[in-house]
């Protein structure tokens, strides 16, 4: 029986094992498109750059998820499988996410559109660099998001059990998506009504649902959990997923580029109405209001604008703001999680998940 550890749930030999899984799927893959010789070979090369590493959050939720109402499997392969497909649905959803944000780099190297469009400057291929960038890199989003489906489907296990699991992995492919549709169309419409609840909304179908609670709830599925502990993980999930978010925005503008593998700023430069700027907009009074604005979404922000607006929204309560807010639902995800009757390793391991998750550094 190969065990993980519960006090390290998304450990090294975790990670190990979710990076072998993905890295045989993708070989798989390429052998079945062998007919097309090598005119893949750029495709499964950011195929590969993708999957190969990542703090592999959306595995360990299902996997612990499964452990917390069934213990950990005495063979976990089927699992980890399932699991693992979550983090090709997750470098899918970056790999489109980039071009929507016209971000230059991704994990400390370019981003797919940008490789792409590197790639075909320097062999001199005719067009456009940076159409043939955007197109290869939302082709190649859509082969791993295929991937995702496949690689669940093809887990050796029940047909029971995947049927349990396959309506919450059906439901965060079409989440995220929306997620980022909503998000996208807030970015244009302007202010809503309250900008913390329209971004508390984009936050569950962009975030929560596809980075926590989905995947606990395909792992409890799995496991054969009731519906009252599916929905009572959702619940944990959701508001997890809210402060692991809300982590992420505050890294994005205070974060250190080279612990989190993005330019600090990016989020201001792309116009993303995040968690931290609705608080700026509610607290920042007319005059901070209208400066917020004309930084939010300034293509050309440069460093001495990202220091600006910093010192704002620091000046303004927003950070502090979204620090409590952060406690906040973190400490309800964590009583949600108690009041269930989950196996001791399981909910051990949920618990560091969930730390781990809105303490980090990157």
């Amino acid at each position: 029986m190969m065990a993980f550890d519960p006090a390290d749930p998304a450990g090294p030999e975790f990670r190990a094992a979710v990076t072998r899984l993905l890295a045989e799927f993708v070989a798989v893959q390429r052998d079945l498109l062998a007919e097309t010789g090598q005119r893949l070979d750029l495709v499964w090369q950011q195929a590969r750059h993708f999957t190969s590493g990542g703090k592999r959050l959306r595995p360990a939720f299902c996997y612990w998820g499964y452990a917390a109402v069934a213990g950990q499997p005495a063979d976990p392969a089927g699992v980890l499988t399932v699991a693992a497909s979550l983090d090709l649905l997750h470098v899918s959803a970056l790999v489109h996410d980039d071009i929507i944000d016209r971000s230059d780099t991704r994990r400390g190297a370019p981003s797919a559109h940008r490789y792409f469009a590197k790639v075909h400057t320097q062999r001199g291929w005719a067009g456009k660099p940076n159409r043939f960038g955007h197109g290869a890199a939302i082709l190649l989003g859509d082969i791993l998001l295929a991937g995702s489906v496949a690689m669940a489907e093809r887990a050796k296990l029940s047909g029971d059990r995947l049927r349990r699991a396959r309506p919450y992995l059906d439901a965060a492919r079409t989440e995220v998506a929306a997620g980022q549709y909503l998000d996208l169309l807030y970015g244009v419409t302007g202010d809503a009504a309250d900008p913390v609840v329209e971004t508390t909304l984009i936050m569950e179908f962009k975030t929560s649902k596809y980075t926590v609670a989905r995947p606990v709830q395909i792992g409890a599925a799995l496991g054969l959990a009731g519906d009252d502990v599916l929905a009572r993980l959702g619940r944990f999930g959701s508001h997890l997923g809210h402060a692991f978010q809300m982590r992420d925005d505050l890294l994005g503008l205070f974060g250190d580029p080279a612990v989190t593998g993005k330019p600090a700023g990016d989020d201001l430069r792309e116009g993303k109405r995040t968690a931290l700027i609705a608080h700026g907009l509610r607290l920042a009074g007319p005059a901070g209001v209208a400066r917020l604005h004309a930084l939010l979404g300034n293509a050309e922000l440069d460093q001495a604008g990202v220091d600006e607006a910093r010192d704002l929204l620091y000046r303004s309560g927003a950070v502090e703001a979204v620090e409590r807010d952060i406690e906040s639902e973190a400490v309800r995800a964590l009583r949600l999680l108690g009041d269930l009757e989950l196996a001791p390793e399981g909910e051990q391991a949920l618990t560091a998940l969930a730390h781990q998750a809105v303490e980090r550094t990157a």
